[in-house]
Protein backbone atom coordinates (compact mmCIF):
# COMPACT_ATOMS: atom_id res chain seq x y z
CA UNK A 1 0.00 0.00 0.00
CA UNK A 2 2.40 2.62 -1.37
CA UNK A 3 2.09 5.69 -3.62
CA UNK A 4 -0.93 7.51 -4.98
CA UNK A 5 -1.80 7.49 -8.68
CA UNK A 6 0.43 10.45 -9.55
CA UNK A 7 3.39 9.01 -7.65
CA UNK A 8 2.86 5.62 -9.29
CA UNK A 9 2.86 7.28 -12.71
CA UNK A 10 6.14 9.04 -11.94
CA UNK A 11 7.73 5.81 -10.76
CA UNK A 12 6.56 4.03 -13.90
CA UNK A 13 8.13 6.81 -15.95
CA UNK A 14 11.45 6.27 -14.17
CA UNK A 15 11.18 2.50 -14.73
CA UNK A 16 10.69 2.98 -18.46
CA UNK A 17 13.59 5.45 -18.64
CA UNK A 18 16.05 3.28 -16.71
CA UNK A 19 15.16 -0.33 -17.49
CA UNK A 20 16.39 -1.72 -20.76
CA UNK A 21 14.35 -4.16 -22.81
CA UNK A 22 15.47 -7.73 -22.16
CA UNK A 23 13.82 -10.40 -24.28
CA UNK A 24 14.75 -13.14 -21.80
CA UNK A 25 13.40 -11.37 -18.70
CA UNK A 26 9.72 -10.83 -17.94
CA UNK A 27 8.99 -7.76 -15.81
CA UNK A 28 5.68 -7.67 -13.95
CA UNK A 29 4.52 -4.53 -12.14
CA UNK A 30 2.01 -4.77 -9.28
CA UNK A 31 0.82 -1.26 -8.38
CA UNK A 32 -2.10 -0.38 -6.15
CA UNK A 33 -5.57 -1.05 -7.52
CA UNK A 34 -6.24 2.64 -8.24
CA UNK A 35 -3.10 2.90 -10.36
CA UNK A 36 -3.71 -0.20 -12.48
CA UNK A 37 -5.90 1.41 -15.13
CA UNK A 38 -3.85 4.59 -15.73
CA UNK A 39 -0.59 2.62 -15.74
CA UNK A 40 -2.02 0.19 -18.28
CA UNK A 41 -2.29 3.16 -20.66
CA UNK A 42 1.08 4.64 -19.74
CA UNK A 43 3.52 1.75 -19.82
CA UNK A 44 4.86 -0.08 -22.84
CA UNK A 45 2.95 -3.36 -22.58
CA UNK A 46 5.59 -5.05 -24.72
CA UNK A 47 8.15 -4.39 -21.98
CA UNK A 48 6.04 -4.63 -18.84
CA UNK A 49 3.13 -6.72 -17.68
CA UNK A 50 0.70 -5.81 -14.94
CA UNK A 51 -0.41 -7.66 -11.84
CA UNK A 52 -3.06 -6.88 -9.25
CA UNK A 53 -2.13 -7.25 -5.60
CA UNK A 54 -5.40 -8.96 -4.70
CA UNK A 55 -8.91 -9.81 -5.91
CA UNK A 56 -12.14 -11.42 -4.69
CA UNK A 57 -12.98 -14.98 -5.65
CA UNK A 58 -16.62 -14.39 -6.66
CA UNK A 59 -17.05 -13.15 -10.22
CA UNK A 60 -19.93 -10.80 -9.41
CA UNK A 61 -22.66 -10.18 -6.87
CA UNK A 62 -23.62 -8.18 -3.79
CA UNK A 63 -20.11 -7.83 -2.37
CA UNK A 64 -19.77 -4.09 -1.86
CA UNK A 65 -16.22 -2.79 -2.05
CA UNK A 66 -14.67 -5.89 -3.64
CA UNK A 67 -13.01 -6.22 -7.05
CA UNK A 68 -13.29 -9.59 -8.78
CA UNK A 69 -10.87 -11.45 -11.00
CA UNK A 70 -13.50 -11.16 -13.72
CA UNK A 71 -13.24 -7.35 -13.54
CA UNK A 72 -9.47 -7.54 -13.90
CA UNK A 73 -9.50 -10.03 -16.76
CA UNK A 74 -8.70 -7.59 -19.60
CA UNK A 75 -6.41 -5.43 -17.47
CA UNK A 76 -3.79 -7.70 -15.89
CA UNK A 77 -1.82 -10.83 -16.70
CA UNK A 78 -1.23 -11.79 -13.06
CA UNK A 79 -2.76 -11.48 -9.60
CA UNK A 80 -0.88 -12.03 -6.34
CA UNK A 81 -2.73 -14.56 -4.18
CA UNK A 82 -2.09 -15.66 -0.60
CA UNK A 83 0.57 -13.08 0.26
CA UNK A 84 1.72 -13.42 3.86
CA UNK A 85 0.27 -10.01 4.69
CA UNK A 86 -3.15 -11.08 3.39
CA UNK A 87 -2.97 -14.23 5.49
CA UNK A 88 -1.77 -12.39 8.59
CA UNK A 89 -3.71 -9.11 8.61
CA UNK A 90 -6.85 -10.12 6.70
CA UNK A 91 -7.05 -13.67 8.03
CA UNK A 92 -7.18 -15.35 4.62
CA UNK A 93 -7.52 -19.05 5.27
CA UNK A 94 -6.34 -21.97 3.16
CA UNK A 95 -9.87 -22.22 1.75
CA UNK A 96 -9.96 -18.53 0.78
CA UNK A 97 -6.62 -18.81 -0.99
CA UNK A 98 -7.80 -21.98 -2.77
CA UNK A 99 -10.91 -20.22 -4.07
CA UNK A 100 -8.90 -17.23 -5.24
CA UNK A 101 -6.46 -19.43 -7.17
CA UNK A 102 -9.38 -21.18 -8.88
CA UNK A 103 -11.04 -17.84 -9.67
CA UNK A 104 -7.85 -16.47 -11.21
CA UNK A 105 -7.38 -19.49 -13.47
CA UNK A 106 -11.09 -19.48 -14.35
CA UNK A 107 -10.71 -15.91 -15.56
CA UNK A 108 -7.49 -16.63 -17.49
CA UNK A 109 -5.28 -14.68 -15.09
CA UNK A 110 -2.10 -16.29 -13.81
CA UNK A 111 -2.05 -16.41 -10.01
CA UNK A 112 1.23 -15.71 -8.25
CA UNK A 113 0.62 -18.02 -5.29
CA UNK A 114 2.59 -17.04 -2.20
CA UNK A 115 3.47 -19.74 0.31
CA UNK A 116 5.95 -19.68 3.17
CA UNK A 117 6.62 -20.31 6.82
CA UNK A 118 6.83 -17.91 9.76
CA UNK A 119 9.89 -17.51 11.96
CA UNK A 120 8.37 -19.77 14.59
CA UNK A 121 7.59 -22.47 12.02
CA UNK A 122 11.06 -22.09 10.51
CA UNK A 123 12.76 -22.51 13.87
CA UNK A 124 10.54 -25.49 14.69
CA UNK A 125 11.64 -27.11 11.40
CA UNK A 126 8.06 -27.18 10.12
CA UNK A 127 8.87 -25.66 6.74
CA UNK A 128 8.13 -28.75 4.68
CA UNK A 129 4.75 -29.35 6.32
CA UNK A 130 3.70 -25.70 6.06
CA UNK A 131 4.60 -25.53 2.37
CA UNK A 132 2.82 -28.81 1.72
CA UNK A 133 -0.39 -27.66 3.43
CA UNK A 134 -0.45 -24.23 1.80
CA UNK A 135 0.44 -25.49 -1.67
CA UNK A 136 -1.71 -28.60 -1.95
CA UNK A 137 -4.80 -26.88 -0.57
CA UNK A 138 -4.37 -23.86 -2.86
CA UNK A 139 -4.11 -25.92 -6.07
CA UNK A 140 -6.57 -28.65 -5.13
CA UNK A 141 -9.21 -27.51 -7.63
CA UNK A 142 -6.86 -27.28 -10.62
CA UNK A 143 -6.25 -29.74 -13.45
CA UNK A 144 -2.83 -30.91 -14.62
CA UNK A 145 -3.03 -28.40 -17.49
CA UNK A 146 -4.04 -25.50 -15.25
CA UNK A 147 -1.25 -26.00 -12.71
CA UNK A 148 1.32 -24.88 -15.28
CA UNK A 149 -0.45 -21.49 -15.36
CA UNK A 150 0.35 -20.89 -11.70
CA UNK A 151 3.51 -19.17 -10.47
CA UNK A 152 4.60 -20.35 -7.02
CA UNK A 153 6.30 -17.72 -4.89
CA UNK A 154 8.24 -19.15 -1.96
CA UNK A 155 7.93 -16.35 0.58
CA UNK A 156 9.74 -17.18 3.84
CA UNK A 157 8.00 -14.81 6.23
CA UNK A 158 11.00 -14.88 8.57
CA UNK A 159 13.24 -13.38 5.85
CA UNK A 160 10.94 -10.57 4.68
CA UNK A 161 12.03 -7.08 5.74
CA UNK A 162 13.90 -8.76 8.54
CA UNK A 163 16.86 -6.41 8.59
CA UNK A 164 18.98 -9.51 9.12
CA UNK A 165 21.93 -10.13 6.84
CA UNK A 166 21.19 -13.65 5.71
CA UNK A 167 24.08 -15.08 3.73
CA UNK A 168 23.62 -16.25 0.18
CA UNK A 169 24.42 -19.81 1.23
CA UNK A 170 21.64 -19.95 3.81
CA UNK A 171 19.03 -18.42 1.52
CA UNK A 172 20.19 -20.58 -1.39
CA UNK A 173 19.71 -23.67 0.76
CA UNK A 174 16.22 -22.54 1.72
CA UNK A 175 15.16 -21.81 -1.85
CA UNK A 176 16.78 -24.90 -3.30
CA UNK A 177 15.46 -27.43 -0.84
CA UNK A 178 12.17 -25.78 0.10
CA UNK A 179 10.88 -23.76 -2.84
CA UNK A 180 12.36 -26.08 -5.43
CA UNK A 181 12.55 -29.58 -4.00
CA UNK A 182 9.56 -29.50 -1.66
CA UNK A 183 7.25 -27.56 -3.97
CA UNK A 184 8.09 -29.44 -7.14
CA UNK A 185 7.92 -32.73 -5.28
CA UNK A 186 4.35 -31.99 -4.16
CA UNK A 187 3.34 -30.91 -7.67
CA UNK A 188 4.91 -34.03 -9.16
CA UNK A 189 2.97 -36.27 -6.78
CA UNK A 190 -0.30 -34.58 -7.72
CA UNK A 191 0.15 -33.79 -11.41
CA UNK A 192 3.25 -35.62 -12.65
CA UNK A 193 6.90 -34.72 -13.13
CA UNK A 194 6.33 -32.79 -16.36
CA UNK A 195 3.97 -30.36 -14.62
CA UNK A 196 6.46 -29.96 -11.76
CA UNK A 197 9.29 -29.19 -14.16
CA UNK A 198 7.24 -26.64 -16.10
CA UNK A 199 5.95 -24.72 -13.07
CA UNK A 200 7.75 -21.44 -12.37
CA UNK A 201 8.95 -21.04 -8.79
CA UNK A 202 10.10 -17.61 -7.68
CA UNK A 203 11.59 -16.31 -4.43
CA UNK A 204 10.33 -13.44 -2.27
CA UNK A 205 12.38 -12.43 0.73
CA UNK A 206 14.35 -9.18 1.13
CA UNK A 207 15.82 -9.24 -2.37
CA UNK A 208 17.73 -6.23 -3.71
CA UNK A 209 20.21 -5.29 -6.42
CA UNK A 210 23.11 -6.61 -4.35
CA UNK A 211 21.80 -10.14 -3.80
CA UNK A 212 19.53 -10.56 -6.86
CA UNK A 213 22.16 -12.33 -8.96
CA UNK A 214 22.91 -14.83 -6.20
CA UNK A 215 19.23 -15.54 -5.55
CA UNK A 216 18.41 -15.96 -9.22
CA UNK A 217 21.41 -18.24 -9.73
CA UNK A 218 20.06 -20.66 -7.13
CA UNK A 219 18.93 -23.98 -8.56
CA UNK A 220 15.17 -24.10 -9.05
CA UNK A 221 14.52 -20.35 -8.73
CA UNK A 222 12.93 -18.81 -11.85
CA UNK A 223 12.44 -15.25 -10.61
CA UNK A 224 11.90 -12.86 -7.73
CA UNK A 225 8.87 -11.38 -5.99
CA UNK A 226 10.22 -7.95 -5.07
CA UNK A 227 8.93 -5.75 -2.28
CA UNK A 228 10.25 -2.39 -1.10
CA UNK A 229 13.26 -2.43 -3.43
CA UNK A 230 10.93 -1.92 -6.40
CA UNK A 231 10.02 1.56 -5.11
CA UNK A 232 13.61 2.65 -5.81
CA UNK A 233 13.77 2.67 -9.58
CA UNK A 234 17.57 2.44 -9.86
CA UNK A 235 17.61 -0.47 -7.41
CA UNK A 236 14.88 -2.21 -9.37
CA UNK A 237 16.68 -1.56 -12.66
CA UNK A 238 19.77 -3.18 -11.15
CA UNK A 239 17.77 -6.27 -10.26
CA UNK A 240 16.45 -6.54 -13.81
CA UNK A 241 20.02 -6.31 -15.08
CA UNK A 242 21.03 -9.07 -12.67
CA UNK A 243 18.25 -11.28 -14.05
CA UNK A 244 19.53 -10.68 -17.58
CA UNK A 245 23.08 -11.62 -16.56
CA UNK A 246 21.81 -14.86 -15.04
CA UNK A 247 19.96 -15.68 -18.25
CA UNK A 248 23.05 -14.97 -20.32
CA UNK A 249 25.10 -17.17 -18.02
CA UNK A 250 22.62 -20.03 -18.37
CA UNK A 251 22.52 -19.61 -22.14
CA UNK A 252 26.30 -19.95 -22.30
CA UNK A 253 26.14 -23.04 -20.11
CA UNK A 254 28.39 -21.54 -17.46
CA UNK A 255 27.95 -21.99 -13.75
CA UNK A 256 27.46 -19.01 -11.46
Amino acid sequence: MNLNVQQSSLLAHHWQENIKTHSSVEIVLAPSLLALQPLSLQIDRRRFRLAAQNAFDKDEGAYTGEVSFAMLRELVHYVIVGHSERRRYFHETLEVVRDKVAAAVRNEIMPILCIGETKQEHEAQETKQVLHDQLTSAISNLTSQEIEDVVIAYEPVWAISSGTDYTHHEVAAQTKWQSSRFIRQDIAELYGQSAADNTNVIYGGSSNAENAFAFLSTLGVNGLLIGGASLQYLEFAGMVSAAERVQQSKAKGTSS
